[in-house]
C-alpha cells in the first residue's frame, strides 16, 4: 500500500509535446481526456491533486467545455496541484490559471482567494461582476526543481477557493532572459495590436494569448508579409508571425502614440517588451522612411527604430518603476516621412520569487506522508507562506497514526518530535540520535544515541510501548473540513506582496479571453534501564497519545 501512496506522491508524467518540452493541460474537476477544437490535449486533474470535490457547471452555448467542471477546497488552508518532471528543471515555465464560476453552488456569490506558485504569492482571485466570465491569470517562472505546486488558500470564512483549469507551458531559453531567474512576471496585458480575433495555440507554439487591439489604438494596417517568409529569430521573446503580419500605425508623422500599460497606480517594477515589423514594402523604398523612438515620460528611450520587412524587431523596456501615470508613447523621429507603427507589445509586473521549504525537510515530511496515508491530502510548500503552512507541520496531534515512525533523518533541524493522541508502535528509531537540536521526544525503548543526550526532554503518553497490551487502533479519521478564519492582526497571515515595492496592488486585471495534546515529561540518562523504567511510569500513569512535531528551519 505504501508503495502506491508514494507513487500517488511523486507522478511521472506523460507530457503533450508541441514546439515546447512541457505542454500539459488540466481540466480541474474532469476524469476524461479529450482533445479540444485546437488539438490541445485536455486531462482529467486526479493524479495531480489529493484533495477538494469535483462539481458540473452549467455552461451557456458560447462557453468552452473545459468550464463544464471545476474543482472546489472546502478544506485545509491551502490545497495545491502538484506536477513532477525531471525535464521542467531550469526551464522558465508559463502557467495559466482559469476560473468560471458560472453559480455552480446556486449562491450567486463568488468566492475570493489567493492563489499562489510553490511559495509565491501570485495574486488574490476576485471574480465580483464576472462571475458569467472564465478568467484567467498568467505567471512565467523559472522551474528550480523537479516538482511545482499551484496553491489556492482560503482567506475568509465561508469563501472556498475553486478552479476550473491549469495550463503549464515551458518556454524556449533565451525567452524573457532580460529578467533574471529569480524573479516572475506576472502578465497584465498581451496585445495583437492588427489582429481582429484572439491569437493563441497552434499559432503560437508557446500557447500565449495575445488579445486583439483592433480598434483600440490609432489607425489599423494590413501587412503584405508572407507568415511563412516571416523571420520572428531576432525577437528574443519568439513572438508568432500571425501576431506581427498587422500592426497599428498613425495617420501622420505628427501623431504620436500612447500604449495603453494597465498599471496601478503606484509604480512597481515592470518589463514592457514591444515588436516591430513593417507591413509595407513600399516603406523602404526610397524617399520614404518609417523611424520613430520609444519615449518613457516624455524622455527618448530607445534608440530610432526603424521596422524591417518580413523580420521583426523588439525592443524591451525593463530595469525601471512605472504607474498608471508613467506615459509610453511612439514619436515619429524628425526625419521621418511616415507615421509610427507597432505590431504587438506585453505588459508584465515583476516580483521576487519567495524562498522554499529546505529540500531535506520537504522530503522528510513526504517521507511522514507516505507512511501515513492520512496525511497525504496535503501538498505544495508545507511550511511557506507562514499564512497557508500544512496544518500538521507544527502540531500533529489527534491525526490517529498507526505503525512505527518511519525514517526521516533528512530534517535535521527538528527541536521537537512529541507524539499525542495516535497509535504508533515500536522502538524509538536510532537515526534521531543524530539529530543535533533535538529537545524533546515520545515513547519506546531508547538507543544509546539519544540516552546520552544530556539535553534530552521526554514526552511521553499512552502510544503502544514495547510489551505492553495494546488496544485495536480506532479508525481512520478525516480531515478538517474548515480552516479557521485568519486571524488580522497577526503579520504571519499576510501573503507577502506580490511585487518588489511597499505596496501590495490590486491583483493584475484578469485575462477574460475565451478560452478555445497532555503530556509528561523526564531527563535524559545514560542509564537506558532507568529511562524504560521512566516511561513505563509515565505511561502507567496516562493513556493518552500524542504527536506534535515541532520544526525550525
Amino acid at each position: 500500500m505504501n508503495m502506491n501512496i508514494l507513487g500517488s506522491i511523486v507522478i511521472l508524467l506523460s507530457w503533450v509535446c508541441a514546439d515546447a518540452a512541457v505542454f500539459l493541460s488540466i481540466d480541474c474537476g474532469a476524469s476524461d481526456s479529450y482533445t479540444d477544437s485546437l488539438s490541445i490535449n485536455w486531462v482529467g486533474d486526479d493524479d495531480y491533486v489529493h484533495s477538494g470535490e469535483s462539481q458540473l457547471v452549467e455552461l451557456s452555448s458560447s462557453t468552452p467545455h473545459v468550464a463544464s467542471t471545476l474543482r472546489v477546497f472546502t478544506s485545509l488552508r491551502k490545497n495545491c496541484y502538484t506536477i513532477n518532471s525531471v525535464d521542467m528543471i531550469g526551464q522558465r515555465l508559463l502557467v495559466r490559471a482559469s476560473f468560471y464560476y458560472g453559480n455552480y453552488d446556486g449562491n450567486n456569490s463568488p468566492p475570493t482567494f489567493d492563489l499562489y506558485f510553490d511559495s509565491t504569492y501570485w495574486t488574490q482571485v476576485n471574480l465580483t461582476g464576472v462571475s458569467d466570465t472564465i478568467v484567467n491569470y498568467e505567471v512565467i517562472y523559472t522551474v528550480n526543481k523537479n516538482t511545482t505546486s499551484i496553491c489556492l488558500a482560503q482567506t475568509l470564512p465561508r469563501q472556498f477557493p475553486f478552479i476550473s483549469a491549469l495550463e503549464f507551458r515551458s518556454l524556449a531559453p533565451k525567452m524573457y532572459t532580460r529578467v533574471g531567474s529569480d524573479y516572475a512576471l506576472f502578465r497584465q496585458k498581451r496585445f495583437a495590436l492588427g489582429a481582429q480575433q484572439l491569437i493563441r495555440y497552434p499559432d503560437d507554439s508557446y500557447d500565449r494569448r495575445w488579445v486583439p487591439g483592433y480598434g483600440l489604438f490609432a489607425y489599423q494596417a494590413e501587412g503584405e508579409a508572407i507568415i511563412s517568409k516571416m523571420d520572428v529569430s531576432g525577437a528574443e521573446d519568439n513572438p508568432p508571425a500571425a501576431v506581427v503580419q498587422n500592426a497599428t500605425t498613425g495617420n501622420n508623422t505628427s501623431e504620436y502614440l500612447e500604449l495603453y500599460t494597465y498599471l496601478p497606480d503606484f509604480p512597481v517594477q515592470v518589463y514592457i517588451t514591444t515588436f516591430f515589423s513593417e507591413v509595407d514594402p513600399a516603406a523602404l523604398t526610397s524617399p520614404n522612411k518609417r523611424s520613430f523612438e520609444i519615449y518613457v515620460d516624455e524622455q527618448p528611450y530607445s534608440k530610432p527604430i526603424v521596422p524591417p520587412f518580413e523580420s521583426v524587431v523588439e525592443v524591451a523596456i525593463t530595469n525601471i518603476t512605472a504607474s498608471s501615470k508613467t506615459s509610453i508613447t511612439l514619436r515619429p523621429t524628425a526625419d521621418s516621412t511616415l507615421p509610427f507603427l507597432i505590431n504587438a507589445f506585453e505588459v508584465y509586473l515583476l516580483s521576487k520569487v519567495g524562498p522554499a521549504t529546505d529540500t531535506r525537510d520537504v522530503e522528510g515530511l513526504a517521507v511522514l506522508q507516505v507512511q501515513f496515508e492520512v496525511l497525504i491530502i496535503w501538498s505544495g510548500d508545507p511550511c511557506l507562506p507562514l499564512s497557508s503552512s500544512w496544518e500538521w507541520v507544527q502540531n500533529l496531534s489527534s491525526f490517529d497514526l498507526v505503525g512505527p515512525l518511519p525514517d526521516f533523518s533528512s530534517m535535521d533541524a527538528l527541536v521537537t518530535i512529541d507524539l499525542h493522541d495516535n497509535s504508533l508502535n515500536g522502538p524509538i528509531p536510532d537515526f534521531l540520535g543524530s539529530f543535533p537540536n533535538l529537545k524533546r521526544l515520545f515513547n519506546g525503548t531508547i538507543p544509546t544515541s539519544l540516552s546520552k543526550n544530556k539535553k534530552l526532554e521526554l514526552v511521553v503518553t499512552g502510544n503502544c510501548l514495547s510489551g505492553m497490551s495494546c488496544p485495536p487502533p480506532p479508525p481512520p479519521k478525516t480531515p478538517p473540513q474548515t480552516p479557521p478564519p485568519p486571524t488580522t492582526t497577526s503579520t504571519e497571515t499576510t501573503p507577502p506582496p506580490p511585487y518588489n515595492n511597499d505596496r501590495t496592488p490590486p491583483p493584475p486585471p484578469p485575462d477574460v479571453s475565451q478560452f478555445g495534546s497532555g503530556s509528561g515529561s523526564g531527563s535524559g540518562s545514560t542509564d537506558d534501564s532507568k529511562n524504560n523504567a521512566l516511561l513505563s511510569i509515565l505511561v502507567a500513569a496516562t493513556i493518552q497519545a500524542l504527536l506534535l512535531i515541532t520544526y525550525f528551519p
